[in-house]
C-alpha cells in the first residue's frame, strides 16, 4: 500500500496539537474520517437535503436514493443475502439493545444467553436488562491471563436452554481476535442464534456475514471512518421477520388506525422515524473507501505495526502487557511499573500523541487482572512506524519525569 497516498485523504493528520504533529493512536475509540466522506456528508446536506422514502418532489427521490444505495453497498462489501437485512441504527450499541429488546421478547424465563468475559459494556449490560425483564439466566465464557477465551468452557456452557450467545469479534482492550466460526458453529449445534460484536473488527479483517454464518453482526460507522452516529445491524430476514418492532413511529408502519398498527416490511419495520440520513449516505461512502483498498494488505500493514510497536515497547524497563492471545490485531494495552495510566496519557497528549487511558469500557478484564485500566494504543491502516518511532521516543522522555 502507499501510505503516504492514504493519509492525504485524511486532512486531520496534518493538524498539530500543542505545537507537534499529531499521532493519532485512538483508532479503537474512533477513527479519522477521509475526504471522500467530508464531501459527501456537504454535498448531501447543500444539494440534496431532504426527507426520504415519502417524498415525490425531486430533492426527497434522490436523498431516498442515495441513502438506499448506500445499504445496497454495505451488503454487497459484508456479504449479506438481502439489502433488507442491513438495518441502520445508530451504532453498534443501539443494534445490540435492539436485538436484547426485540429477540428478548421472543425468550422465556429460564432461558440463557451466554457472552464472554471480554466483552465491551454495551455487550453486557443490554443483557443484564434482558435477564431483569425476562427472568433469563446470563452465563459467561471465561477467558486466560493471555486474553484468549476458554472456549473448551463454553462449549460445556452449552445446552438446550442457550438461545443466544452474543460475543465480540476483536476485543477493543486486548486486540484478540476471537474463533467466532467455531462459536458459531457450536451454539447453532444446540439451535441458539449468535450475534458478533463486530465494532473493532469490520475495519481491520474481511468479513462475510453469511461464510460466518452468524445471526447477527453489529458494528459502527465511526470506527470505520464513517460518520458518528449511524451504524448497522445485520439480520438473517427470517428471524428479523420474527420479531416484533423495537421502537413505534413513521416509516415502520404499513396501516395505523387508532385502535392498532400494522408493521411495514424489513427494513422499515426497525427503521422508525426519520433516520440520520447524512450518517447513512456518510457511511455508504466510507464502505466505498474501503473497497477501494486491498484488505489483506490492509491487515498486513497493521499486523507490522502490530509487531514493530510490540517490539520497541518490550526494550522499556516495567512493562507490563495485557492480551497477548495467540490471534492478536492492531491493539496494545499496557501499564509501566509505578505510573498511572491517565499520567502517562497527559503528557503524551503533550506531545502531540493521542493514546487512550482507563478501562475501555471493559471493566470486567480489568477487575481479572486487578488493575484499574491500561494505556491502549490502537493503530490503522494510516498510522506509520515512524509515528511508532515518535511515541517510543515521547515515553522514554515521560517515565523519567515521572518517577522523579
Amino acid at each position: 500500500m502507499d501510505i503516504q497516498a492514504i493519509r492525504s485523504q485524511f486532512p486531520i493528520l496534518e493538524e498539530k496539537v500543542h505545537g507537534k504533529p499529531l499521532v493519532y493512536f485512538d483508532n479503537g475509540a474512533t477513527t479519522q474520517k477521509p475526504l471522500s466522506v467530508i464531501h459527501r456528508l456537504s454535498d448531501y446536506y447543500t444539494k440534496e437535503n431532504a426527507n426520504i422514502h415519502r417524498g415525490v418532489h425531486t430533492l426527497s427521490q434522490e436523498a431516498t436514493t442515495a441513502y438506499e444505495n448506500a445499504r445496497n453497498t454495505i451488503q454487497k462489501y459484508i456479504g449479506a443475502k438481502e439489502n433488507h437485512e442491513v438495518l441502520f441504527t445508530k451504532g453498534t450499541t443501539d443494534s445490540i439493545n435492539l436485538v436484547a429488546y426485540s429477540f428478548g421478547e421472543l425468550l422465556q424465563a429460564g432461558d440463557e444467553i451466554i457472552i464472554s468475559a471480554m466483552e465491551h459494556h454495551s455487550n453486557i449490560v443490554p443483557w443484564q436488562l434482558l435477564c431483569e425483564r425476562k427472568g433469563c439466566k446470563l452465563r459467561f465464557i471465561p477467558m486466560d491471563d493471555k486474553g484468549d477465551l476458554m472456549l473448551d468452557t463454553y462449549v460445556e456452557l452449552l445446552s438446550e436452554k442457550t438461545k443466544l450467545v452474543a460475543v465480540t469479534h476483536i476485543s477493543n482492550s486486548l486486540g484478540t481476535v476471537n474463533d467466532v466460526k467455531f462459536i458459531i458453529d457450536k451454539a447453532h449445534g444446540v439451535g441458539a442464534k449468535v450475534l458478533i460484536d463486530g465494532a473493532q473488527s469490520i475495519q481491520h479483517i474481511k468479513v462475510n456475514v453469511q461464510e460466518l454464518d452468524c445471526d447477527f453482526y453489529a458494528f459502527s460507522g465511526h470506527k470505520l471512518f464513517g460518520p458518528t452516529g449511524i451504524g448497522v445491524l445485520y439480520g438473517k430476514e427470517e428471524i428479523l421477520n420474527q420479531m416484533p418492532p423495537y421502537q413505534g413511529g413513521g416509516d415502520m408502519i404499513k396501516e395505523v388506525k387508532l385502535e392498532q398498527s400494522t408493521y411495514n416490511t424489513l427494513p422499515h419495520k426497525f427503521e422508525a422515524g426519520t433516520p440520520n440520513i447524512a450518517g447513512g449516505i456518510g457511511l455508504g461512502t466510507a464502505f466505498e473507501f474501503l473497497n477501494s483498498l486491498d484488505m489483506d494488505k490492509v491487515h498486513k500493514h497493521e499486523q507490522e505495526l502490530l509487531e514493530y510497536a510490540t517490539t520497541a515497547l518490550k526494550k522499556i524497563e516495567g512493562i507490563q502487557f495485557y492480551g497477548q492471545a495467540k490471534e492478536k490485531t492492531s491493539v496494545i494495552s499496557f501499564l509501566i511499573e509505578g505510573l498511572h495510566p491517565y499520567d502517562v496519557g497527559t503528557l503524551l497528549d503533550k506531545m502531540g500523541i493521542a493514546v487512550r487511558t482507563g478501562h475501555h469500557c471493559t471493566q470486567p478484564i480489568m477487575d481479572q487482572f486487578c488493575i484499574p485500566g491500561t494505556i491502549r494504543v490502537s493503530f490503522a491502516l494510516y498510522n506509520t512506524k515512524e509515528e511508532i518511532d515518535l511515541f517510543i521516543s515521547a515515553l522514554e522522555r515521560i517515565i523519567p519525569m515521572l518517577k522523579n
